[in-house]
């Protein structure tokens, strides 16, 4: 198996960082292909310790399914993480972790997902944005979607989490607490810049210190805690509205608040969710915008698509079981999470001395040894790079290819196994209604960013240089 040295590795990584964008997942890959085509699997070493790094995916196979029971979450995930997050599903282990999965797992059934009142209230909200106001030749000005996907869905998620929107997409401070709300936006992503940096260094993330990353925490927490307090102060929630006897509309927090009253508990776990749905959701609405304004072909098939299934009624109902059956809609999706991979690296530590199937011998086609504590990343993006996996028309942008790919192990933009994304239906669901909204309202799409495609990881993978277009909207009557 290829070894990447250590001191060529610390001697590249902080360059490669040093560029006007910085993306662990093509990082990885820049690396695959300096070592050889045909290699998946290779050891590095940087500062004191050595990882592995993998994209194949019968190791990913054995990593998630086979032998999961050998590898655990990054033992220093919970000390980048805590400070800013807390403790919850995304850093607990063992018990912990079986404890908030099944805390949360009951609140992402699709019976919370499929009621879509929620999407509808806020997509309008984003769409009657005087950005998004076309002139009389029927264009808007230049925008970038980037930051108004990532304000929607900050104000989907703490709605959803809490009952109660930051209201980002606000355009004034008028309105009561309106100021604090964009406040505790700005500090939440703040503070995830610097846990990004800690994570650069591992084990030695405590050296990595701020005045400002601790004030950040303290803002963030301070927010949250003052929602956990006024739903602990608050009688139960009814089921149901006294006048109209439909269902009153759900929130995580009113419901967990039911099995619990640790408010720290309430709060470390209802922000790492906050993290989680917030950043992939809002990176993926950005990726799939990006490619549509390159790629006319695939937005008009798209358009077609949703007007023929959906209607031109840009408030017309919109169901759960439409959006999962629209499949040229979700091939685009799928085809987003591939050439994107929102997620493009998953960590994980061996908790004792096991095998991997792939890596070893003169072909990398034998079993590796792998050590207890070793670290080991899988290379999603990578991995979805793969020629011999993909085809030949791999780098290209190709919604079609889902028309008959079975994708296996291959193609993890949630993960895989127990600890696979609880909210990814959530997610999917989501991204799915802002696209048919925004194609029954705007027949024209095009790219004002002749740049090539950059990405920027900070806990999911963006644009880095945003999603910068003009729409053209349909005129009312337009069907076609």
């Amino acid at each position: 198996m290829p070894k990447n040295l250590g001191y060529e590795n610390v001697k590249t990584l902080p360059a490669y960082l040093e560029k006007d964008y910085s993306d662990l997942g093509d990082y990885l890959k820049f690396h695959f292909d300096e070592v050889g085509y045909g290699v998946h699997t290779f050891r590095a070493s940087a500062l004191d310790y050595e990882l592995l790094v993998a994209r194949d995916p019968e190791n990913a196979r054995a990593i998630f399914q086979t032998n999961s029971q050998d590898f655990e979450i990054s033992p220093y995930r919970k000390d980048i993480w805590s400070p800013l997050l807390g403790d919850g599903i995304f850093t607990a282990q063992g018990d912990a972790w079986k404890h908030s999965r099944q805390l949360l797992r009951p609140h992402f059934s699709r019976d919370q997902i499929s009621d879509l009142d929620l999407e509808e209230e806020h997509v309008q909200s984003l769409l009657n944005l005087p950005h998004l106001k076309a002139h009389t030749d029927g264009w808007t000005n230049s925008l970038d979607l980037a930051p108004l996907f990532l304000n929607l869905t900050m104000d989907v998620a703490t709605e959803f989490l809490y009952g109660r929107s930051v209201n980002s997409q606000a355009l004034s401070n008028t309105a009561d607490g309106v100021e604090n709300q964009k406040h505790f936006a700005y500090d939440l992503e703040a503070g995830k810049s610097w846990l990004y940096t800690k994570g650069l260094f591992g084990k030695w993330n405590r050296l990595i210190r701020s005045a400002g990353f601790t004030r950040h925490c303290n803002e963030v927490h301070r927010f949250v805690d003052e929602l956990v307090k006024c739903r602990l102060n608050a009688p139960p929630s009814p089921k149901f509205d006294s006048e109209s006897s439909k269902p009153n509309r759900f929130f995580l927090l009113d419901e967990l608040a039911n099995y619990t009253q640790n408010p720290l508990e309430l709060r470390n776990e209802t922000l790492q969710l906050l993290n989680a749905g917030r950043d992939t959701t809002g990176a993926l609405l950005g990726w799939v915008f990006y490619h549509l304004a390159r790629h006319n072909r695939v937005f008009t098939k798209l358009r077609s698509t949703i007007l023929q299934d959906f209607g031109n009624d840009r408030t017309g109902e919109i169901s759960f079981q439409k959006l999962k059956s629209c499949e040229y809609l979700n091939h685009v999706i799928q085809e987003v999470l591939r050439v994107a991979a929102v997620v493009p690296v998953n960590e994980r530590f061996a908790t004792s001395a096991t095998m991997l199937p792939r890596g070893g011998g003169p072909d990398g086609s034998q079993p590796i040894f792998v050590p207890k504590g070793m670290r080991i990343l899988m290379a999603n993006y990578a991995m979805q790079q793969r020629e011999d996996l993909w085809g030949p028309d791999v780098k290209e942008f190709k919604p079609e290819r889902w028309e008959e790919k079975n994708s296996g192990f291959e193609f993890l933009p949630f993960g895989a196994g127990r600890r696979k994304c609880i909210g990814q239906q959530f997610a999917l669901t989501e991204t799915a209604y802002v696209v048919v909204r925004f194609l029954q309202r705007f027949d024209g799409l095009e790219s004002v960013d002749s740049e090539e495609v950059f990405f920027q990881y900070i806990f999911s993978n963006r644009s880095g240089r945003g999603v910068k277009v003009r729409l053209h909207e349909a005129s009312v009557n337009n069907s076609v």
